[in-house]
C-alpha cells in the first residue's frame, strides 16, 4: 500500500510542524494501526510536543532528510504522536521505555513496536550521525527490523514480561479498611527536608522543577518551618531567570540549580499552579514580590495565552529563529542602545547586567541580582517597560495554540485564587472566559474532549480533563458564585464516577470505560509535572460531597484514598495531591455559606480570605435554584452558615464568630 504523510488535517500544531517532512507521517488512529496489523510491519512511533527543543533537533537532522525518511518509510507504519493531545500514550510508553531500558524517558520519545502495539525497543533522541555514544538514526532503524525479523521468539517472551511488569504499576485493593491517620503527613514533610536546598530553594541540584504541588503541601503545613521551605523556593523562583523579569511568567524549569538559566519554553499547566500558590505566599506573608509576579504573570496570561473566544493557549516555544532563549536574552550593546544611561546603571545593578554574561558565556539573561533601593521603583519600571517594547519587536517564540482541558482547568483554577486573594475581577472574568468555552466547545452530550484548535474539538477527555476541571469549578464557585458552575460541577462528577472509577479496587483509570483499548490502562496515585488525576478527583469529590451532602462522592473519595493508602504509608514522597486528600479527610474543611444582600458581602469574603482549609460560598439573596444544602434562609443583613463534616453550627451574622 502506497503511504502518505496524512497530517495536514491535524489540530495539533506540533503534528502540523511535521506535516511538510517527507517521512509518510500516519496519526494514531485506528487506520494507520489497521494498516500495521494487516502488512505485518512494525510500528515506529514518536511522540513530542510543540515546545520541545531535542524534538526539533531530531526532526531537523533526521525527519527532514529525505535518505533517513526514505528508510523509516521502507521499513515502518512511522506514527507521530502529541504528548499533550495523548497523554494516555506517553503514559504508557514512557513506562514501557523504563522498564525496557531501565533508563528515564523524555522527548522526543522514540518506540519501537510490534504491529499490535507492543513495545519491544525504544529510545529518546537519536542523530542523525553516530554521536553521543548513539548510534545513526537510519542504520538503528536497520538494525532494529533485522533483530525484529530474526529474533521473534525472544521478543515475544519479552512482551509478556514487560505486561506483566507494566500491570504490577496498577495498585491493588488492600485487605482490609486500617484506619487513616496523619503519619504520612509527617513523613513527608521530613523528606522534603531532607531533600532541601536551603540557600537557592528546592529539592535537590540540577535540573530544578518547580513542583508546585510540594510546594502547595508544605505552603498549608503548620510547622512555620515547613511552610519558610516553600516561601524560599517561591522566593527564589521569582527572583530567577526561570520566572520572566521583563514580561512575567514561568519557565518550565532551570538548568541550574540557582534557577538562573531556565529551559526557556513556557507551559500553561506550570504558571496555572504557581500563580495560584503566589498568591498564598503573598496572603501569608504581605511580600511585595509575590504580589508582583502574580499580577505581572496573570497579565502575561490575559495578553499571550488566552484567545479572544477565551481559551487559553498551551505553550511558547523555547526556541526563536532556530536558537533557544534567543527571544529573552540581551547584549550590551543592545541594553546601551535602548535604556537611559540611569536606567542602564540601574538595570545592570538589580537584573545582573553588570557581571559576565550568564547565557553561553555571551549573553545576559535577567534575574534579580541586586537590591532596589527606595526611590527607584519608577525607573526601574520604566526600564522594564522599553526592553518590554523592544523585545516584542523581536521574532516570537511560537505559541502552541490548541486548548487543553486539562490544562485550561488548572489555569482557571489558579487564576479564580488568585482573583480571590487580590480582589481581582479582571482576573475573574479572565477564568470565567475559558470555563465557559470549555462549556460550550468541549463539553458534549455529557462528555469532555480533550482538546480543540480554532474551536474544533476533538478527542475523548481523560482523567485529567475531568478532575482538574471539578476542581477549578469548585475554586470558581468560591471566587464568584454562579448557578451554572455548580451545576457543570455536578454533572462533571456525576460524569467522572460513571466512567473513570474502577469501582472493585477503588481510585480511578486514567482512560474511561469505553476508550479504546490500548496496550495498557494505567492509574496511577503519583504527581508528576501535573497533579495526580486520581489525587484531584478524590479531593474534588470530597469536598463537593461534604458542600452538598451527597454521600455517593464522599464514598469515592474514600475509596480512592484507601487504595493508595498503603503506598502513603510506606513512601509519601510524590504524593502531594493525594496527602492533601488524606488531610482533609482526617478534618473536613470548613464551609461557610453567606446568605444576604449582595452589596454586604465583600466585607465578608475579604475578611475571610482565601483560607486553603476552608470553603466560602457567598449566596446573595435572589438566586435559585439552589440546591437543599446551600438553600438557606435569605435576609435583609449577611448571615454565616458554618459546617465541617456533618456538623453545622447555628447561623450567625457576627464575623468574629467565624474567623475564631
Amino acid at each position: 500500500m502506497t503511504l502518505s504523510n496524512r497530517l495536514a488535517a491535524a489540530t495539533s500544531p506540533y503534528l502540523l510542524q511535521h506535516a511538510g517532512n517527507p517521512v509518510h507521517w500516519q496519526p494514531w488512529d485506528e487506520q494507520a494501526l489497521t494498516l500495521a496489523r494487516r502488512e505485518g510491519r512494525p510500528i515506529l512511533l514518536s511522540i513530542g510536543y510543540s515546545a520541545c527543543h531535542w524534538c526539533h533537533v531530531m526532526a531537523h537532522e533526521s525527519f527532514e532528510d529525505e535518505a533517513v525518511a526514505a528508510v523509516m518509510n521502507r521499513l515502518f507504519v512511522n506514527i507521530k504522536v502529541d504528548r499533550e493531545e495523548r497523554p494516555d500514550l506517553d503514559q504508557i510508553y514512557q513506562t514501557a521505555h523504563h522498564l525496557l531500558t531501565r533508563r528515564n524517558g523524555g522527548w522526543p520519545l522514540t518506540m519501537f513496536l510490534a504491529p499490535d502495539g507492543t513495545p519491544f525497543f525504544g529510545g529518546t533522541y537519536f542523530p542523525r550521525e553516530p554521536r553521543y555514544g548513539l548510534p545513526g538514526f537510519a542504520d538503528l532503524c536497520e538494525r532494529v527490523v533485522a533483530a525484529y525479523a530474526e529474533r521473534g521468539a525472544d521478543i515475544a517472551a519479552q512482551a509478556v514480561e514487560l505486561r506483566e511488569a507494566m500491570m504490577d504499576t496498577v495498585p491493588e485493593a488492600p485487605a482490609g479498611h486500617a484506619a487513616f491517620d496523619a503519619a504520612p503527613l509527617a513523613a513527608a514533610e521530613a523528606m522534603l527536608a531532607r531533600a532541601f536546598d536551603p540557600i537557592h530553594g528546592g529539592f535537590g541540584g540540577a535540573p530544578k522543577f518547580p513542583h508546585p504541588t510540594d510546594l502547595g503541601f508544605l505552603l498549608m503545613r503548620d510547622s512555620q518551618a515547613s511552610r519558610d521551605m516553600a516561601l524560599t523556593t517561591l522566593r527564589r523562583m521569582c527572583e530567577g531567570g526561570i520566572y520572566d523579569q521583563i514580561g512575567g511568567g514561568f519557565a518550565r524549569y532551570s538548568v541550574d540549580e540557582r534557577w538562573e538559566i531556565p529551559h526557556f519554553e513556557k507551559m500553561l499547566y506550570d504558571n496555572g499552579p504557581l500563580l495560584g500558590l503566589c498568591a498564598d505566599a503573598w496572603a501569608q506573608t504581605r511580600d511585595p514580590l509575590f504580589a508582583r509576579v502574580a499580577g505581572e504573570t496573570a497579565a502575561w496570561i490575559a495578553r499571550e495565552m488566552q484567545a479572544p473566544d477565551g481559551g487559553y493557549f498551551s505553550a511558547l516555544d523555547a526556541d526563536s529563529e532556530g536558537e533557544e532563549g534567543r527571544y529573552y536574552v540581551w547584549d550590551r550593546d543592545e541594553l546601551a542602545a535602548i535604556l537611559s544611561p540611569e536606567e542602564s546603571a540601574l538595570a545592570a545593578r538589580r537584573w545582573g547586567f553588570g557581571g559576565p554574561p550568564n547565557f553561553e558565556n555571551r549573553h545576559w539573561h535577567p534575574r534579580i541580582a541586586g537590591a532596589l533601593n527606595a526611590g527607584e521603583e519608577s525607573l526601574l519600571e520604566s526600564a522594564r517597560q522599553k526592553l518590554f517594547a523592544a523585545r516584542e519587536r523581536r521574532v516570537r517564540p511560537a505559541c502552541d495554540d490548541k486548548v487543553l482541558t486539562s490544562w485550561n482547568a488548572l489555569m482557571i483554577e489558579g487564576m479564580a485564587h488568585a482573583a480571590r486573594v487580590f480582589g481581582r475581577d479582571d482576573w475573574l472574568g479572565s477564568a470565567h472566559g475559558a470555563t465557559d468555552f470549555l462549556r460550550r466547545t468541549h463539553w458534549r452530550d455529557g462528555r469532555l474532549l480533550a482538546t480543540s484548535r480554532n474551536g474544533r474539538a476533538h478527542l475523548d477527555g481523560y482523567l485529567d480533563d475531568y478532575a482538574f476541571l471539578l476542581s477549578a469549578l469548585l475554586e470558581m464557585l468560591q471566587a464568584g458564585f454562579r448557578g451554572d458552575d455548580l451545576a457543570f460541577a455536578v454533572e462533571l462528577a456525576d460524569s467522572l464516577l460513571a466512567r473513570f472509577e474502577d469501582q472493585d479496587a477503588g481510585g480511578f483509570f486514567f482512560t474511561a470505560h469505553d476508550h479504546e483499548a490500548l496496550f495498557h490502562r494505567p492509574k496511577s496515585g503519583h504527581d508528576n509535572a501535573t497533579p495526580s488525576g486520581n489525587a484531584v478527583a478524590a479531593f474534588s469529590l470530597q469536598r463537593l460531597g461534604h458542600l452538598l451532602g451527597e454521600p455517593r462522592y464522599l464514598a469515592a473519595a474514600e475509596r480512592a484514598l484507601r487504595l493508595y493508602w498503603p503506598h502513603l504509608r510506606q513512601s509519601p514522597g510524590g504524593f502531594g495531591s493525594m496527602l492533601r486528600t488524606l488531610e482533609e479527610a482526617l478534618t473536613p474543611p470548613a464551609i461557610v455559606i453567606l446568605r444576604g444582600p449582595a452589596a454586604g458581602m465583600g466585607q465578608w469574603t475579604a475578611r475571610l480570605g482565601a483560607e486553603p482549609r476552608r470553603m466560602v460560598l457567598a449566596l446573595p439573596n435572589g438566586l435559585q435554584g439552589l440546591p437543599p444544602a446551600l438553600a438557606r434562609p435569605e435576609s435583609d443583613h449577611v448571615n454565616a452558615w458554618v459546617c465541617r463534616g456533618v456538623t453545622c453550627h447555628a447561623p450567625t451574622a457576627n464575623m468574629e464568630d467565624v474567623l475564631n
